[in-house]
């Protein structure tokens, strides 16, 4: 294999891309903390008891949102863990450091140690380097390149939660800053004729993705959080290590997910 050859198949193997299919439409779903892949050298850092269970990891979304490029939907999807990088948090000073605002976390959301072995500064760096900054100069080709096409681009930003608070689906635009109303008001009503129970901007107002790429000239960003049991069998959820998705609750939250993002397809093509 040839340098250029290796260095596509390394981006490949970084991130999953999905074309969109049929009659495409500005709409771009990512998802950055759905992958579950720890390499080898950095897994060797982590305690055994967190490799095994990767807390807060959206579950399992790279399986409900399948059928999003049947919809015309672009889709990227982080295939690495977020406690490789956390592709949701901004470059700045304490790279490495508190779960809610490092782009490597020291410690999980619980307080509960990462680390056995803590990174060198060289590691740290080397991790923004190979495993972050690529991925977000794809997003931004990706919103770029509909941009060229369409002139308007809308940015749904994928994941999962529990604890916090008890709704099922909470919309995060800012406070407003990252998306129209008609956007999250498509988004909105597409999940509560499904049943679902739906708020705005409570706790999740948006992470860094929302907040960058939503201020962006052209584009609209709006951070779309589901609460685990909504699609995962909650008995599962207590366990130490990643629930199962082939099980009831998944399968019926699949059909109506499908018919939820062909609805906003529809809407905003």
């Amino acid at each position: 294999m040839d340098s250029g050859a290796a260095i596509a198949q390394y981006l490949m193997d970084l991130f999953n891309f999905y074309e969109p299919q049929g009659q495409e439409v500005p709409i771009v779903a990512n998802l950055p903390h759905s992958g579950m892949f720890v390499p080898s050298a950095i897994a060797a850092q982590f305690t055994p008891e967190h490799l095994q269970a990767l807390p807060n990891t959206d579950w399992h979304l790279d399986q409900l949102y399948a059928s999003l490029p049947r919809f015309g939907i672009t889709v990227l999807q982080a295939t690495h863990s977020r406690y490789v990088v956390d592709l949701n948090r901004q470059i700045k000073e304490s790279v490495f450091g508190d779960f809610w605002t490092a782009v490597i976390p020291e410690k999980t959301a619980f307080g509960q140690p990462i680390y056995q072995t803590t990174p060198s500064e060289p590691e740290i760096a080397a991790r923004v380097r190979d495993f972050y900054l690529p991925y977000h100069d794809r997003l931004a080709a990706i919103v770029q390149e509909k941009l060229d096409r369409f002139g308007k681009v809308y940015l749904l930003d994928l994941h999962s939660f529990l604890g916090l608070i008890a709704d099922q689906v909470c919309l995060g635009n800012r406070n407003g800053q990252t998306s129209s109303e008609f956007l999250i008001s498509i988004v909105e009503q597409s999940f509560l004729q499904a049943g679902y129970q739906t708020v705005r901007n409570k706790v999740f107002t948006g992470g860094y993705i929302t907040g960058h790429y939503g201020q962006l000239p052209g584009v609209e960003a709006l951070q779309i959080e589901v609460r685990y049991p909504v699609y995962l069998d909650e008995t599962q959820l207590e366990k130490p290590q990643p629930p199962d998705w082939n099980v009831p609750q998944f399968e019926s939250a699949k059909k109506k997910f499908d018919g939820i993002f062909g609805s906003i397809a529809h809407a905003l093509k």
